[in-house]
């Protein structure tokens, strides 16, 4: 299996992840069970009381897919790098697109308000100092992609770049940290489990960045995450752990472990892995969408199946994920 291959399916496990969240984000566990059963078996459309998504179609991709390749966007644009500036004007213009075409997927509440605080005049290295939310790990994979995992200081360095201008604290730069680092490991050809070992070494490094907060470790809840989920449990059991104990919120020291605690307990079963990820509740289109930009990247694109692939394509003209991959790629043999 090649890089290239494994690249792409960072980027098509992303989007699939995120696909499959769609319907399921932001409801508890109990009514997605009885909606889809323990687990999603494919793609659904969005309930038309859906609180974030009523309307949206099977296989449509919510702000998680789309601010990554925003992100892309502009590492490919700045040859590697992100200027902050440039990253509020283009997440404005998002924003605005989006609500334009009547989506109510908008900026998370940690992005939209570093951006208000842009457009207010507040200096950059300031914006980001109450980001503790998911937005900086949910869109993070590109960097992953861009940079080589051999040097995690080097790594977090980037994710620091890429990340403070709306999650400037420790916690979320960790979990941006740990999402990289795992993807960036699967693409060089790290199994999962080596994976998750470099994700917990980078969200370490990058707990100390940026501003404290009171928050849980990161890099802790991730080792205990995916300890507590290896001990063969059932998928429904899986779940429920997931949802009951690790915690499926917004905030990025919940989040974060989840993903890693799924992909943990599957770690030779990207579909599966995505599909459990999007049936656990809460916000589940970022939860899925991170575990499947991970096991995509140790497996390959091919590890998804050729259906859902298509599905996605035909459910979001334009995403050229394959362009996409090439680039980030181009980068990171620079580095």
């Amino acid at each position: 299996m090649t890089s290239y291959d494994r690249a792409v399916g960072a980027l098509y496990g992303l989007a699939l992840g995120d696909a499959l969240g769609m319907p399921t984000q932001m409801l508890p566990r109990p009514l997605i069970t009885a909606r889809y059963g323990p687990v999603l078996t494919g793609f659904h459309p969005a309930p038309p009381d859906h609180p974030l998504a009523a309307g949206m179609r099977a296989g449509a991709v919510t702000d998680d897919t789309g601010q990554a390749l925003l992100l892309a966007g502009l590492l490919i644009d700045g040859e590697g790098t992100v200027d902050p500036a440039e990253l509020a004007r283009r997440l404005v213009v998002w924003e605005d697109e989006m609500r334009a075409r009547g989506s109510l997927e908008l900026l998370g509440p940690s992005t939209k308000r570093a951006v208000e605080r842009v457009l207010a005049g507040t200096p950059m290295d300031e914006v980001g100092r109450y980001g503790t939310t998911n937005g900086a790990a949910m869109r993070i994979a590109p960097v992953g992609i861009a940079v080589p995992a051999g040097d995690a200081v080097a790594l977090v360095d980037r994710v620091v770049e890429a990340s403070r201008l709306t999650h400037h604290t420790g916690v979320a730069l960790a979990g941006a940290a740990a999402v990289a680092a795992a993807v960036s490991a699967g693409v060089d050809g790290a199994p999962v489990p080596q994976a998750v070992e470099a994700a917990v070494h980078a969200a370490r490094l990058a707990s100390g960045r940026g501003h404290w907060v009171a928050a849980a470790d990161v890099a802790a809840r991730i080792v205990w995450a995916t300890g507590m989920t290896r001990a063969g449990l059932s998928d429904d059991e899986l779940c429920d752990r997931v949802y009951t104990l690790v915690g499926t919120g917004l905030a990025t020291q919940e989040s974060v472990p989840a993903a890693f605690a799924v992909l943990a307990a599957r770690p030779d079963a990207p579909w599966h892995a995505a599909r459990l990820a999007a049936s656990v509740g809460g916000d589940c289109d970022t939860i899925a969408a991170i575990t499947g930009a991970v096991a995509g990247a140790c497996h390959g694109v091919d590890a998804f199946p050729a259906a859902a692939r298509d599905t996605l394509v035909r459910a979001n003209p334009g995403l050229d994920l394959d362009v996409t991959a090439t680039a980030l790629l181009a980068l990171r043999d620079r580095t």
